[in-house]
């Protein structure tokens, strides 16, 4: 397994674990590109996530699309081996949420 592999696999556990929706954007032909890693809803929120792998960066298209994202009002984050928690603290943030517990 790649690194980023591995790095997808722990964002998906975490995905799992919170029930929520989530897919793979596969690209063949008919897709755009640039489409982030893995594309989730929750709690209605539109949530796109990049995995990379150590020190690797979004490339420019990846990053243009993710501004697209967040323009329209929905969140895009870049997740690597050291920043895996955030997966979790967006999930955490947007259930609050929904359940009248943030501002």
């Amino acid at each position: 397994m790649t690194p980023e592999a591995k790095v997808k696999a722990k964002v998906v556990a975490t995905l799992k674990a919170n029930e929520v929706y989530y897919f793979y954007p596969v690209m063949g032909g008919y897709g755009s590109s640039g489409v982030p890693d893995i594309v989730v809803c929750c709690n209605s929120r539109f949530l796109a996530i990049e995995c990379k792998a150590g020190k690797n960066k979004p490339t420019a298209l990846q990053e243009r699309n993710m501004q697209k994202i967040r323009d329209s009002g929905g969140i895009a984050i870049v997740v690597n081996e050291e920043n895996l928690n955030i997966v979790q603290e967006v999930l955490s943030q947007l259930q609050e949420i929904e359940n009248g517990k943030h501002e």
